[in-house]
């Protein structure tokens, strides 16, 4: 299967541990000098409405994902070893 990066924003990543889902792809860093994706990252969920801001953004390790569906990513992290943005 071909995907391009873009396409990996609309993509639902999900734990395969407990079977919750943690969001959508919104970013991704890079490794450029080895030229690939180190870790995905998650935008916090809104809070009312996004009025009283935004949940942590979680990061996901590349090392943490085990498989890519037509519009799933499968992780292995649960929700408590996803690591917080900081």
């Amino acid at each position: 299967m071909e995907t391009r990066v873009e396409e990996l924003r609309y993509k639902e990543v999900i734990s395969v541990s407990d079977g919750s889902r943690l969001g959508y792809v919104g970013d991704m860093e890079l490794d450029l000098a080895d030229g690939r994706i180190t870790t995905l990252i998650i935008p916090g969920r809104r809070r009312l409405f996004g009025l009283l801001g935004r949940e942590a953004d979680r990061r996901v390790p590349w090392d943490s994902v085990r498989r890519f569906g037509d519009d799933i990513i499968l992780v292995e992290a649960a929700p408590a070893g996803v690591l917080p943005e900081g």
